[in-house]
């Protein structure tokens, strides 16, 4: 089975799916690995270091045509779309909760879509595969690195001859991967830091670190499954975000990470808590994106200052700006994936397997997942009432 390996084409994606150093078990169980010609390049990675590893280099055209299965990040275009025939597999961030419409596409051209996105995260065994937390971790070590280039002052308490500097306040919203990446980092430097999340049970978590956990008055449990949280009812929300304006009122840097799958991210920098804050202070969130983020105020891809000079950052693609280390990370996950899937080099989708059952999308000319086959079905039967 030929395996293809795509150059990205979104704006500032400089991630690559597969690094040389990930080919060798995949050349073990017997799969041929195609790369396009420059795919590592916004990773540092030349054409010639695939070819070492084993690998051969092919234009655009090649790679579609003779590919069995082609391994991305981002998902494809229109025109890469177009490009994919019947009977291949594209395996990537396809975001099949956010863009039914294209896993709706991909089944009717009759390709297999396996989406990384979907890995089932509370499984043990597919915490290899896990490529949201790989990129969510490198997401949250960068947040914390752009607030304190943002930052006019130290994050460390620092004293000189010249006078003592106080260490910065920071407050991490969200504690999952990414939020516990930023609570150490910002540790790290030297920051005092608090945290809060609407899952009581992470608490230990962050205090392991060496952040305090806010404690609010009005008590809230959204564990939800999957190892996400739940979203919250109106009144919940209203509860919360009352006490946590106060909160953050008092910091000099927030950093926001919490996201509920397939659905806009929840407010919990309000305007009013940013009209709190201090001049000269940082608001980096990482939950934004075309669906909205945590802060009111935040621009996806933008920066933006509020009236009263606090500083909003909304980075849309953080872990393509340290495309070296996130690329090494997501080729671990995309490999273990595609190898759970392989059989005799060949793939072999197994629906009794939970791996397979929640990642494939699309298979055999038909949306598969149960979860995209819901969001699909309210379209499916407005067409049916219009035909």
């Amino acid at each position: 089975m030929k395996v293809g390996v795509a150059r990205e084409t979104a704006a500032g994606e400089r991630r690559v799916a597969l690094v040389p150093e990930a080919l060798g078990k995949l050349t073990s169980a017997g799969l041929e690995i195609l790369v396009e010609a420059g795919a590592g390049d916004g990773a540092a990675i030349p054409d010639q270091a695939y070819v070492d590893a084993g690998a051969t280099i092919v234009k655009t055209d090649a790679l579609y045509k003779d590919a069995d299965v082609i391994l991305r990040v981002q998902k494809p275009t229109g025109d890469e779309v177009k490009r994919l025939r019947e009977g291949q597999a594209v395996v990537g961030f396809l975001q099949p909760l956010i863009d039914p419409k294209l896993a709706a596409e991909l089944a009717k051209k009759g390709v297999t879509a396996i989406s990384l996105d979907a890995i089932p995260r509370t499984l043990s065994r597919a915490q290899t595969m896990d490529a949201l937390s790989s990129q969510a971790n490198v997401g949250g070590y960068k947040a914390v690195l752009i607030a304190a280039n943002a930052f006019g002052r130290y994050f460390p308490l620092l004293t000189t001859a010249a006078g003592t500097a106080k260490p910065a306040n920071v407050l991490i919203l969200g504690i999952g991967v990414a939020g516990l990446q930023a609570i150490g980092t910002a540790r790290r430097l030297g920051a005092v830091v608090k945290a809060y999340d609407v899952r009581p049970e992470t608490r230990e978590q962050a205090e392991s670190l060496g952040a305090q956990f806010i404690k609010l008055r009005t008590t809230i449990d959204a564990t939800g499954a999957g190892g996400y949280a739940r979203e919250l009812t109106a009144e919940e929300r209203a509860a919360q975000q009352a006490e946590l304006n106060e909160a953050i009122g008092g910091m000099d840097i927030v950093i926001t990470t919490a996201q509920v799958p397939g659905r806009k991210p929840p407010v919990l920098v309000t305007a009013d808590a940013v009209a709190r804050m201090k001049s000269g202070s940082v608001i980096v969130d990482m939950a934004a994106s075309a669906l909205g983020g945590n802060c009111e105020l935040s621009k996806a891809g933008e920066t933006v200052v509020s009236d009263n000079g606090v500083t909003i950052i909304a980075p849309d693609n953080l872990p393509a700006t340290m495309p070296v280390s996130a690329s090494a990370f997501y080729a671990r996950n995309i490999s273990a994936c595609l190898l759970e899937m392989v059989k005799d080099g060949n793939l072999d989708l197994d629906f009794e397997n939970e791996v397979t059952k929640s990642t494939v999308i699309t298979h055999g000319g038909s949306v598969v997942q149960e979860a995209t086959k819901k969001l699909l079905a309210p379209a499916a039967a407005s067409e049916g009432r219009t035909a």
